[in-house]
């Protein structure tokens, strides 16, 4: 085996795992934020699979003073607080190390940057090939023919091993030692090291040029012309100390140990531990080759996916070919529970034949509440077929019920239990109901009873992250439910199917769904009072779970021969830009390449002197640096957006949507994710309606392949106007921005007026586009920054025109400062429906995290009062419908927009009707108008 020992920067490995996942953290049962465990870990496991070294360490910074703090009182004074998740993750970390027996090194007096500079010497000398594992540039000072920089590959990029030559190619110098004498002249921002006042990484670079080292830079300050020259001669003392300072220290008192450091087998037991109180089961079972319990969470925040909807899926109880389970949830785990089917008593009793059946109708009617499950052959609710029900009314009893294989015999059979699903005084209680009366309603069954869907209840009651049957049983009941593949088997082509599964195997596991839920139900009712969001659990998302299984069954249809004529076109223009790149590029590359890309739009063109490179060291080539070099009239970058932009529609929405037709029905049937974003906004899966484009023409054309069910039918939409503004404008109470909603004003318009201080009718169209950027901006936090990256204008105007409009809406800034002082305090923010949205960071010491929980708690209630308007909007306008006897249908829901299959002669009547109950669902404090707008048209785009 080759010689070669990796020395971890732990600290900075582990910074950059736990921000990598900031913004969708993974979260235990417990609510315990594990990025930092889980990264570093991926990337421990990683070394070792495939770099295969014989030797390592990893070396730990300590929170005791160094030289450097007693020469420098103020070295790294400007670094923030370190996250409190990140402190809590070191001991895990240094524990899971230790399990992987190897050696953790720290030392009070030196940091890790020390210790492994020390370590890298004696190593080298010992005849290693060392690598030092961090992505910290000051390493380059120790690189040598035999000690290399290990960057590890960031969100998908590539691994970066520096050597002298990449060193030197990357700061501009002639040797590795000068990168030192680079920090003396520059400084060191991060470690707040001060370098000479005024002088960057290219000056430092061209001095070293002529003058070899920051000494002889400094002896020759006298020659230095002109500004520089007197910044150098002033800065004197400042270099000498930032030189030190960066200077890493190779005489630490730690010894390399060659046998200390070998690559050992772990020790299972350990890291079964601590694997199993991080609730990580698939690194449990990639390193121990064994599982360690359930399934964890990762916390979305507005979830999208492609057409297939590969990301979001709606959460549900088990992960089986019973149900659905949800796509965003990674297949980690909560703690393994200590109970399950083996030992713990329960009586769970198979019914066949019509006088069992009956005679178990019979006792469940005597009960106001029953839990019912359904066990199917598949996972699409549309084409699945029942294998059997459940019931469940008293904890620790069930009873499953087998259902025939022919559809019409199992429509008989189900016939039996018409007296129980007919009343509708009982209360249904379910996980994932959704999917349960969707399967029952392909057989004409319908239940009219109220709902108690334990998903739901969840969601409400902690909305961040996932909500799956075995999830819940083992966090709140600590029990571990029998898992699908033990009847199936695995996920796959040779998967099973559950009519084949034995009586007693799957009325063990139907039954036990059935019990546990009712379980839940129990442990939920009073969370739901003690967390106060019963009202929106009864009020918001309950009754909308049939509205939403009438809108799935219903599907839409499309335009299957349109979408084919477009495909063609969209390939044959997309070909005429890729032509188009290559001539104007002069040469013929990889188009799909952004490494290509790069090189012949920055190497060979030329386009930007200044362009930027990823932590992988190719050009970043995405959508926002083409947008930039195209609103500077390079045409070559037109006509690549261009391609982009047309290849992507072919292949992500005109050419998957035929796929996603039901053979049973000919129609597009979306499922709804009721319990995913954190916000309340529905998600929408296979196909995601809410990532259909609509910001430009060809995105807008695919809209076209919505159509009408027939020729005596007309789609309908209906659609919010400006209601995120509107709930600004009402819950911050501003006087201005009430009064131009309540005047009928264009609200940009009247921002514009007051922001520049003109009149309405001097508003340009300028500056009405600079008052719409900032409407909608300042109250998702965006700075001066981002609004003049955003408008193309300096910072300055951009935060002269956030000033005025701070000014002229002084509510506004009252809000935000108000729902952020009332989040620190409480612990959450809530919309005026009382969804609850809870923010473990806001009072965090690190000023990121705490900013990022910060722009959460300003747009929350104000996403979320929108997310539940237009739930309870859904809900009025179906009741409605039905009310009215009227034969048109609800069929999507898409942001803020509602569209309708619309029978042209109930159109006159549906109008009046869909936007009277739109406007009506949720009134606005303050006096301020909801107001909705509807159109119509034979397919979608023209609806819209």
């Amino acid at each position: 085996m080759a010689k070669k020992v990796f020395l971890l920067d732990a600290m900075a490995l582990v910074f950059r795992a736990y921000y990598a996942l900031i913004r969708s953290p993974r979260l235990t049962s417990k609510g315990k934020n594990t990025n930092a465990q889980f990264g570093f870990t991926n990337t421990l496991v990683e070394l070792i699979n495939k770099q295969k070294p014989s030797h390592m360490a990893v070396c730990f910074d300590t929170a005791a003073p160094t030289e450097r703090h007693t020469e420098f009182q103020d070295y790294k004074a400007n670094r923030q607080e370190a996250p409190e998740d990140i402190l809590e993750a070191i001991p895990d970390i240094k524990a899971i190390v230790k399990a992987f027996n190897i050696p953790c090194i720290e030392l009070d007096g030196y940091e890790a940057d020390d210790i492994i500079g020390t370590l890298s010497k004696q190593a080298e000398a010992a005849g290693y090939e060392v690598f030092m594992v961090t992505p910290d540039k000051d390493y380059g000072q120790l690189v040598s023919e035999h000690i290399k920089i290990y960057k590890p590959g960031y969100q998908g990029g590539d691994v970066e091993i520096l050597g002298p030559e990449e060193v030197c190619a990357k700061w501009n110098i002639k040797d590795v030692a000068q990168v030192i004498d680079i920090l003396g002249l520059m400084g060191d921002a991060v470690d707040n090291i001060p370098g000479i006042a005024g002088v960057g990484e290219k000056t430092a670079a061209k001095l070293l040029g002529e003058y070899g080292t920051l000494e002889g830079v400094l002896e020759k300050a006298d020659q230095i012309k002109g500004a520089l020259g007197e910044k150098v001669r002033k800065g004197k003392e400042d270099a000498l100390l930032s030189k030190r300072l960066a200077t890493i220290i190779t005489s630490v008192p730690v010894a390399f140990h060659e046998e200390d450091f070998r690559i050992k087998d772990v020790d299972k037991d350990k890291l079964k531990t601590v694997f199993g109180d991080l609730e990580f089961k698939t690194l449990a079972k990639r390193i121990l080759g064994e599982e360690i319990g359930a399934e964890v969470k990762t916390a979305p925040e507005g979830v999208q996916t492609d057409l297939f909807g590969n990301i979001i899926e709606p959460p549900a109880p088990k992960t089986s070919a019973a149900k659905p389970a949800a796509a965003t949830e990674s297949d980690e785990t909560i703690g393994a529970a200590d109970k399950n089917i083996h030992n713990t008593p329960h009586t769970y009793t198979a019914v066949t034949g019509e006088a069992g059946i009956k005679e178990l109708v019979e006792m469940l009617s005597q009960h106001q509440e029953i839990c019912f499950d359904t066990e199917t052959t598949g996972i699409d609710a549309n084409l699945a077929e029942l294998v059997g029900l459940s019931f469940s009314v008293t904890p620790g009893e069930a009873y499953y019920i087998p259902c025939p294989t022919d559809h019409e015999s199992a429509k008989e059979m189900l016939a039996l239990f018409q007296p129980l699903f007919s009343d509708p005084e009982k209360i249904w209680i379910g996980q994932n109901t959704k999917y349960d009366l969707l399967v029952l309603k392909w057989y004409g069954v319908e239940l009219p009873g109220k709902l108690f869907d334990t998903m739901l209840a969840h969601y409400v009651i902690e909305p961040d992250g996932k909500r799956s049957m075995d999830l819940l049983s083992n966090k709140y009941l600590s029990y571990e439910p029998v898992h699908i593949e033990e009847l199936i088997g695995k996920k796959g082509k040779s998967q099973g199917n559950m009519r084949d599964v034995e009586l007693d195997k799957i009325t063990d596991y139907a039954a036990e769904d059935a019990d546990i839920t009712l379980q839940l139900k129990n442990t939920f009712t009073p969370l739901l009072a003690t967390k106060d969001v019963q009202k929106v659990f009864e009020e918001v998302e309950s009754p909308l779970v049939k509205v939403l299984v009438d809108m799935e069954f219903e599907g839409i249809r499309i335009d299957e021969p349109f979408l084919n004529d477009y495909s063609r076109q969209l390939e044959k223009d997309a070909k005429i830009a890729e032509e188009n790149v290559y001539e104007k590029a002069g040469v013929r590359f990889n188009l799909a390449s952004p490494k290509q890309l790069g090189e012949v739009l920055f190497d060979k063109l030329k386009l930007d002197p200044s362009a930027k490179k990823t932590k992988t060291g190719q050009y970043q080539t995405g959508e926002d640096v083409l947008l930039k070099l195209a609103a500077r009239g390079n045409e070559i970058v037109e006509d690549i957006l261009t391609f982009r932009e047309l290849t992507k529609l072919k292949s992500t929405y005109v050419d998957a949507l035929p796929q996603l037709v039901n053979p049973k029905t000919g129609r597009v049937h979306t499922t709804y994710g009721q319990a995913v974003a954190v916000t309340g906004r529905l998600a929408s899966n296979n196909p995601n309606l809410q990532n259909i484009p609509v910001r430009t023409e060809r995105g807008k054309e695919i809209r076209k392949a919505f159509i009408a069910r027939d020729q005596n039918h007309l789609l309908l939409s209906a659609d919010y106007s400006q209601i995120e503004l509107r709930i600004v404008a009402a819950i911050s109470a501003d006087v201005n921005m009430c009064e131009a909603f309540r005047s009928g004003i264009d609200i940009h318009t009247a921002t514009a007026a007051k922001v520049f201080n003109v009149a309405e009718a001097d508003v340009t169209k300028e500056m009405r586009y600079k008052a719409k950027s900032v409407n909608f901006g300042i109250i998702y936090g965006q700075g001066a920054f981002g609004l003049a990256d955003n408008l193309g204008i300096s910072r300055t105007e951009a935060k002269e025109i956030i000033d005025n409009y701070k000014k002229q809406f002084p509510g506004i800034q009252q809000y935000m400062d108000n729902t952020i002082n009332f989040a620190r305090e409480h612990g959450y923010v809530e919309t005026l429906m009382g969804r609850k949205r809870w923010l473990k960071d806001i009072n965090s010491a690190n000023f990121t995290v705490r900013g990022f929980a910060e722009r959460n708690a300003i747009n929350s209630p104000i996403q979320g009062t929108a997310a539940d308007m237009i739930k309870l909007a859904m809900q009025k306008v179906h009741a409605a419908i039905k009310n009215a006897n009227m034969k048109s249908r609800m069929i999507l829901q898409v942001h803020d927009e509602l569209l309708f299959d619309a029978v042209k002669e109930e159109v006159a009547e549906l109008r009046p009707l869909i936007l009277e109950n739109m406007q009506s669902a949720l009134p606005l404090p303050e006096g301020v108008p909801v107001i909705a707008e509807c159109g119509q048209g034979t397919n979608w785009l023209e609806a819209h």
